[in-house]
């Protein structure tokens, strides 16, 4: 099992076990995330092939500048990660440098450097696009060049998609499996989350995700969504097989302000 080389707020990598768990066991030909954030998931578990997909444009474009570049792009990304670059003044400049960047690999390669040295590996963006996330004052910052080359080595089975995730959905093959982990419902009014593309993820989208995951799921082996455990969810699953999990998560804005939530599962056939 190898990790992602994302920081990724909500990220499953420790889930993975509880997750893979709940998976058909002989039936794994193609896995499909199409709200792929790190991609934990694929990282973690073993298929045949598997589809990478989101509506983060950054986040596909550093996927794929990975995919096709490969070392020379670990090496490219590595160059922003010296110690100069890791204060305050300093990461304000080069993320006025991405948000300005129109070069695919610039961009890709400045987008791994905020993944490490903004505020807690969060990815926002205002309404207008533009990557807001502050400087997260980190100590000492870790290069995952391993984990980046354990993604080349699987790439030439990966296929990423920049796209909504009806669309991805509308492309599934009978053998293929789908987890998706969409933006959560909030656990509170307070607890909204914030654009984490330019378009937001609401209420009519959940409904969207779930009415097709009912029908996705006739004609593929099955489609998993995770999701906080709250009266709504359980509503917008109600058919589904329900498996439940409680997680450590910052659930605010303040660092220090951890707490176990409970997560669902919900598991079509």
């Amino acid at each position: 099992m190898s990790k992602p080389f994302l920081k990724w707020a909500g990220g499953k990598a420790k889930l993975v076990p509880f997750i893979e768990s709940n998976l058909p066991k002989n039936q794994r030909k193609r896995l499909i995330e199409p709200f792929s954030g790190s991609g934990a998931i694929s990282f973690g578990i073993e298929f045949e092939s598997y589809v990478l997909a989101d509506t983060n444009a950054d986040l596909i474009n550093l996927f794929e500048s990975l995919k096709t570049e490969k070392q020379s792009f670990i090496d490219y990304s590595q160059s922003f990660f010296i110690p100069e670059n890791n204060q305050e003044e300093r990461f304000y400049e080069l993320r006025e440098q991405f948000n300005q960047s129109k070069d695919k690999l610039e961009r890709s390669a400045l987008f791994m450097y905020l993944n490490r040295h903004a505020y807690n590996g969060l990815c926002r963006y205002n309404s207008k696009g533009i990557f807001n996330v502050p400087f997260g004052r980190y100590k000492t910052i870790y290069f995952p060049i391993a984990e980046m080359q354990n993604f080349i080595d699987k790439s030439d089975r990966v296929l990423l998609i920049h796209d909504d995730f009806e669309s991805v959905l509308s492309k599934v093959m009978p053998d293929d499996l789908i987890y998706c982990d969409p933006p959560y419902v909030p656990l509170s009014q307070t607890a909204s989350f914030t654009a984490y593309s330019q378009h937001g993820f609401n209420y009519q989208d959940q409904v969207r995700l779930a009415d097709l995951a009912k029908d996705t799921a006739k004609k593929t082996k099955g489609v998993l969504i995770s999701n906080h455990d709250t009266d709504l969810t359980r509503e917008l699953y109600k058919g589904a097989e329900i498996k439940t999990i409680s997680v450590q998560r910052n659930i605010s804005a303040k660092g220090n302000n951890r707490t176990k939530a409970n997560e669902i599962l919900a598991i079509f056939k």
